[in-house]
């Protein structure tokens, strides 16, 4: 009975996940602009992708890296490009031996973003590289199976990144791994926000002093005002 029972939640949680996922791509692919527009951090994406799969990444013996540049935005919808990011990421992990590591590396390149989402795992052979972004297509049908595939992951990062005016490709080796890049537009840092420095840290954003103010301010031992 408590085996049935299991069986039947695992069946439950992935007929609820599939349902998300038809009605997100169906979304993606009818509606004619995004909903919700603004400046994103790229940062911000990548972080909270990690965050949503740290568990699996962790039940399955699998180290996420992060790397590259940091404080670049693009224009779009930050939860759009979250998921599209998490379903690389999750594809990753799934696809990964325990022990081995996901790197996720950001770029600039000209005037685009790109993120790259690189396994060591099973790879994918150049005929199903073709078919990987089609819609409930999946390589590897036995592990989709147990992990839970819909088929409909990269498909859904696939109109989700064309819908931002960028593009997704796919480099694959059987038994050396795969690596998905995400290119999307760059957009320049919003002005309210501090601005980068190029090792990345953050510099306070610039005020203007009243003469009262400049005038009150005493200098400091290496007669600098503060």
């Amino acid at each position: 009975m408590r085996i049935f029972a299991g069986r039947l939640s695992a069946e439950a949680q992935r007929l609820a996940s599939l349902t998300s996922r038809v009605m997100n791509l169906s979304r993606l692919q009818s509606a004619d602009e995004l909903a919700e527009v603004g400046d994103v951090s790229v940062d911000s994406v990548v972080t909270a992708a990690i965050e949503a799969h740290a568990l699996a990444a962790g039940s399955s013996g699998v180290t996420v890296v992060r790397g590259g540049t940091r404080g670049l935005y693009v224009r779009g919808d930050t939860q759009i490009l979250t998921e599209a990011l998490g379903n690389l990421v999750a594809n990753a992990i799934a696809y990964s031996p325990s022990g081995s590591s996901v790197g996720i590396g950001v770029k600039q390149v000209h005037n685009s973003v790109e993120i790259a989402v690189t396994d060591r795992g099973i790879g994918i052979s150049e005929a199903d590289q073709q078919r990987v972004f089609e819609r409930f297509f999946r390589s590897d049908q036995a592990r989709s199976r147990r992990t839970g595939g819909t088929g409909l992951g990269l498909s859904i990062v696939k109109h989700a990144v064309q819908r931002h005016g960028g593009e997704v490709r796919v480099w694959s080796r059987v038994g050396r791994g795969s690596t998905f890049t995400i290119q999307l537009p760059i957009a320049m840092p919003p002005d309210d926000l501090e601005a980068v420095t190029p090792r990345g840290r953050r510099r306070p954003k610039k005020t203007k002093k009243t003469p009262a103010a400049t005038s009150a301010a005493a200098p400091n031992p290496n007669g600098v005002t503060e």
